[in-house]
């Protein structure tokens, strides 16, 4: 590795062994596909940091708004799992950012590769709230845990030097991943956790607090529940969930999303062993053959969760508590103004994409700097700003709003309607490698659309969650989303409908290669049911998922648009007769028109020796839809669902 980066021989890039090694550094190399020449492809390292609980320094945040500038492509993004991400490093910078963003109290170890990434947790500002602040403790010290042990990181950028903050960690986690009473460690080995193979793949966990499911808790391989007494506020200890996941690989039906199920209850002595338990049970039991089926999730669902549990607890030593009695799940967005406990002020900013960028980037760095400010990273890729003197407050907020970002709890200048609020993508084009096509750069426009949509049917204060991915991995979460955009082509996407807006239900295939410019056609039908059949207060992901998806294709396929309706025949009937039919078509989730259409032809089919005219073309065939096959929706387990 260290040879490859003088290497001029290799140009830009570096050797495929040391582009294997570089992501277990926190480090991708990528081709930015519309910059290529005709010398070849232009190479250049997108780093990540290890962030947990999304917490950001003054100080940090400042090094890297810097970086971004200097070896950077100007911008910083921030991720769905509460990190930075600084695209467009040359390689000849790479030692240079690397050692900079560690000499100044960050880190990229682990950030990528074939171990724990980074921990999220709330992006809660609350130091008067004990739950969210053992939310970000254990996220650290759970990071610090599972943390590569190997020496290699500093020996490869800073020549050795280790810094203080990989030597001040809980003297519990030191003790805890040293104690291998129950085999889960490599003796002798660098890396007692993670052997010489490391893990089959990639490992997420997620740590909140019982009824807040802003981080997505049931996508993660590991979830955790601080669990506290409820009058003290005392840490008792965890619920534990295992084996969610959202990666899958179109027209390939072993792969599926996930969410996790509960194994039970850990107290707070015992955390460091579960979690080893359960990391070494998928060291050594998950499938190293195919990386497809190489998740937890896959482990789970192949063992189901009486033997996983069994398995998991020979490593812990013990048996797992019953899990704890939990209160309904709820999203929180943490944006606009609150108080965070302590006299000072909190303002969470809406970030379109994550994209921190232009007169945005400077207006963010400006009240960071000269209010001395920190900053916490959201997992729907949003800035919350912490610490601000409520003196400061209207100074703050005008600064940002000049730059046209929103310091309310909305969408603001930078968003172009409600959708965005929530909504969320991955990268994809042009640098990520496995991109089908666009959404970071795609979806601002989706949303408009379907919001234009919305209101021009008389739907104008919905709003539902939407994610958009390039490609089927779902780094955006797209499963768990009301609408799921999933890249399966140039200008195309599968689309995924019914989750729930507090993430709690996996959203199903509903259709396959829709073209973009498809858009309205396909959505137009959809909210015309949904505004016609919807329960009271009843959310469209709701209202998708109980339906069912057969009735939604069958309404998609007989829809007839209110400007073509008027074209067609009409005639007139009684309106006791009207009412008989309205509700006739609505026990069989028909529209009107196809069901009044449905029932004269088969009266007037009983007519004896009456020959009736042979259907048109376009009332016999109308295009169905294409769908996902069938069996991708079995290969979901049902508890999942």
């Amino acid at each position: 590795m260290m040879t490859d980066l003088v290497d001029d021989s290799l140009g830009a890039k570096v050797s495929e062994d040391s582009v294997q090694l570089i992501k277990f550094h926190g480090s991708y190399m990528q081709d930015d596909r519309e910059r290529r020449t005709r010398q070849g492809k232009y190479y250049q390292f997108m780093l990540r940091t290890r962030q947990p609980a999304g917490v950001v320094s003054n100080h940090l945040y400042l090094t890297m708004d810097a970086l971004a500038d200097q070896y950077g492509n100007g911008t910083l993004r921030l991720t769905t799992r509460q990190a930075y991400q600084l695209h467009g490093v040359l390689k000849k910078d790479l030692k240079t950012v690397f050692s900079t963003i560690t000499k100044n109290m960050g880190s990229t170890l682990g950030a990528c590769g074939d171990v724990n990434r980074n921990i999220t947790a709330p992006p809660a500002p609350f130091t008067d709230h004990p739950g969210y602040k053992h939310c970000v403790e254990y996220s650290e010290k759970i990071a610090d845990l599972l943390a590569p042990q190997t020496g290699a990181y500093y020996d490869v950028w800073l020549d050795g030097e280790k810094f203080y903050t990989q030597q001040m960690e809980d003297p519990k986690v030191t003790a805890d991943r040293a104690f291998n009473g129950f085999g889960t460690n490599f003796e002798g080995c660098p890396e007692p956790i993670y052997g010489p193979q490391y893990l089959p793949r990639k490992f997420k966990i997620g740590i909140t607090v019982p009824g807040d499911n802003h981080i997505d808790l049931f996508t993660n391989d590991l979830g955790l529940v601080v669990m506290c007494d409820e009058t003290t506020g005392e840490l008792k200890g965890f619920n534990v969930v295992v084996g969610g996941g959202m990666g899958r690989s179109h027209r390939n039906e072993s792969t599926f999303a996930m969410m996790a199920e509960p194994i039970g209850f850990v107290p707070k002595d015992d955390i460091f062993h579960a979690v080893k338990a359960i990391v070494a049970t998928q060291r050594d039991y998950g499938r190293r053959d195919d990386r497809k089926q190489a998740r937890l999730k896959y482990l789970l669902h192949e063992w189901g969760m009486d033997k996983f549990r069994r398995v998991v607890e020979q490593y812990y030593g013990k048996s797992f508590e019953a899990f704890k009695p939990l209160p309904p799940w709820e999203h929180v967005d943490y944006l606009g103004w609150g108080e965070q406990g302590d006299g000072k002020l909190y303002c969470g900013v809406y970030v379109q994409n994550g994209r921190v960028k232009g007169v945005a980037k400077k207006a963010f760095r400006e009240v960071v700097e000269k209010y001395g400010l920190n900053a916490i990273i959201t997992a729907e890729q949003d800035l919350v700003l912490t610490g601000i003197d409520p003196a400061d407050r209207a100074a703050v907020q005008a600064t940002l709003e000049a730059a046209g970002l929103d310091t309310e709890a909305g969408a603001g200048a930078n968003a172009t309607n409600r959708l965005d609020k929530q909504a969320i993508a991955c990268p994809a084009l042009p640098l990520c490698g496995l991109a089908m096509s666009e959404a970071e750069r795609g979806l601002p426009d989706v949303n408009a659309r379907l919001v234009a949509l919305l209101d021009r049917m008389g739907l104008g204060d919905e709003s539902f969650v939407v994610r958009m991915t390039g490609c089927p991995n779902g780094c955006a979460r797209p499963y768990m989303a009301e609408v799921g955009f999933v890249g399966d082509g140039p200008r195309s996407y599968q689309i995924w409908l019914g989750g729930s807006p507090a993430h709690t239900r996996l959203a199903e295939p509903f259709m396959d290669k829709m073209k973009v410019d498809k858009l309205e056609e396909t959505f137009e039908p959809l909210f015309s049911f949904f505004k016609t059949r919807r329960q009271e207060g009843e959310s469209f992901g709701d209202f998708c998922a109980r339906v069912g998806f057969d009735v939604l294709r069958a309404y998609l396929q007989a829809y007839v648009p209110p400007r073509e309706a008027v074209l067609l025949p009409r005639v007139g009937i009684e309106p006791d007769a009207f009412e008989a039919l309205k509700l006739a078509a609505e026990a069989q989730n028909m529209t009107l028109s196809q069901f009044a259409s449905q029932a004269i032809s088969t009266q007037a089919a009983q007519v004896p020796g009456l020959e009736l005219p042979a259907p048109t073309e376009d009332a016999s065939k109308k295009a169905s839809p294409k769908r996902v096959p069938s069996k991708a929706k079995k290969s979901i387990p049902s508890k999942a669902r």
